[in-house]
């Protein structure tokens, strides 16, 4: 039994319409609303199970996570979901699969939380995930000299995508108007109406160097890396600095605090889509040492849904811990997933518009 909870949400209906296409067991799909649950079960080839579940209900989540074989968690904010779930699953005797978590979900389960046999995979979306994956296609073999990495577009939030933009700020995230150049973080100025490949408008690049980003520069060895939220207009980072400023403190304050914030985020996105239309691209390029030897500088990937990629990214993870392809532990996807396997993968699936490495 596949469990995917969050499984009426963009990126969960997305990720059990792959799953039950793989044929890789039954699917039991959760959420807190039953009746949208049974929606999505009924769009897929086959019978699905249907289970309410508040993840802040622990005998709840213990209920869904028995009999499963992996958890497979859709549902947020996940800043502040973290280890929960994953516990769950273990106790369950389940692996697990998150799409967000990032270092904090990972850290909160050091010091021998991870059953010896068990696996669990943080940060399998679109970004962090395929964000820090795609860009090591231009490393292999030849640390670059420096690496540039655009994401972005003119993607609407979701209130619960509001609220996590707004909680990846923290040491343990990233750092905004930075990038990371021979070991150590440097300032780095945004970028206004610029022209990037694959984006079909001008737009504005912000820097933030998240700590995927700074694990990317490490492992792939580059002198160089600089990492940039690329929007098409000002609005979205306008609002999300005016929280921050207005709550400094985002991971202590309560949900309903950061509502209102949140709601300004989502209003933001709503206009910049209106004015040019929902696409998503994901830009990677690298410049080789002199004298390197030859290989592709340049990944570029186009959609028009982030949060359903994202689903897309989930299904693939959940497929290769599935396989026994991911060790016992606590992973981040971007580390533990081959690039090679995932390009040819994407490339097959009809939510991508373009993916090329060159």
């Amino acid at each position: 039994m596949i469990g995917v909870l969050g499984a009426t949400g963009a990126v969960g209906r997305t990720a059990a319409g792959r799953l039950a296409a793989l044929g890789a067991g039954g699917l039991r799909l959760g959420g807190r609303d039953a009746a949208r649950a049974a929606e999505v079960a009924e769009t897929l080839p086959a019978p699905a199970e249907v289970v309410r579940v508040d993840l802040t209900d622990p005998d709840e989540l213990a209920r869904f996570c028995a009999g499963c074989r992996i958890v497979v968690n859709c549902a947020g904010p996940t800043y502040r979901v973290l280890d929960t779930v994953a516990r769950a699953a273990f106790a369950a005797g389940a692996d697990y699969v998150d799409i967000g978590g990032e270092l904090a979900a990972k850290d909160a389960l050091s010091g021998g939380a991870v059953p010896r046999e068990r696996t669990a995979v943080f940060s399998a979306g679109v970004m962090p995930g395929l964000s820090g994956l795609l860009p090591r296609l231009l490393a292999k073999g030849r640390p670059p000299r420096r690496l540039d990495v655009y994401v972005g577009g003119a993607a609407v939030f979701t209130p619960l995508s509001a609220v996590d933009a707004l909680l990846t700020r923290g040491p343990r995230f990233g750092v905004p108007m930075a990038a990371w150049r021979e070991g150590a973080v440097t300032p780095l100025a945004p970028l206004h109406g610029v022209r990037l490949p694959g984006f079909p408008e001008p737009v504005h690049a912000w820097p933030y160097l998240t700590t995927e980003a700074q694990t990317l520069a490490a492992e792939c060895g580059a002198d160089e890396v600089r990492s940039y939220n690329v929007f098409v207009s000002d609005r979205i980072p306008h609002a999300l600095s005016a929280a921050w400023a207005a709550v400094p403190d985002v991971h202590a304050a309560p949900i309903e605090t950061l509502r209102p914030y949140a709601a300004e985020v989502v209003r933001a996105s709503v206009l910049d889509n209106a004015g040019f239309g929902a696409f998503y691209v994901m830009l990677f390029t690298a410049r080789p040492h002199r004298g390197a030897p030859a290989g592709p500088t340049r990944v570029l990937l186009t959609a028009v849904d982030s949060y359903a990629l994202s689903g897309v990214v989930m299904a693939l993870t959940a497929r290769t811990v599935l396989a026994g392809r991911v060790p016992p532990g606590a992973h981040l996807a971007a580390e533990v997933l081959d690039p090679d396997a995932t390009v040819t993968a994407l490339r097959d699936d009809p939510l991508v518009t373009q993916l090329s490495v060159d």
